[in-house]
């Protein structure tokens, strides 16, 4: 359960670059930081952008040997805040 108010969520989701990488985990496939460098920022900016998405609730991250594997929360999401991922992403 997302437990964040919506304030958080959405101003998370307020930068450009944060919904590029919600729009690559939409379909809940874990994956690295790294394989998101097709956005052209250095490994230290992804990771802070991971780091605000992770601490908004969005993202959850997990440990698989030393890389460290992101997913979106959609299920979770789509629960706490129903359309909210869909309409964000249509820009509206």
């Amino acid at each position: 359960m997302i437990e964040r108010p919506i304030t958080d969520v959405l101003q998370a989701l307020g930068d450009p670059v944060r919904l590029e990488i919600v729009r690559g985990l939409l379909d809940e496939q874990p994956r690295a930081c790294g394989a998101f460098g097709y956005l052209g920022l250095s490994p230290s900016t992804l990771s802070h952008h991971f780091k605000v998405l992770r601490s908004a609730g969005l993202i959850e991250t997990e440990a698989e040997g030393q890389r460290r594997l992101n997913r979106l929360r959609r299920h979770e999401l789509d629960e706490a805040f129903p359309g909210l991922i869909d309409a964000v992403l249509a820009g509206r």
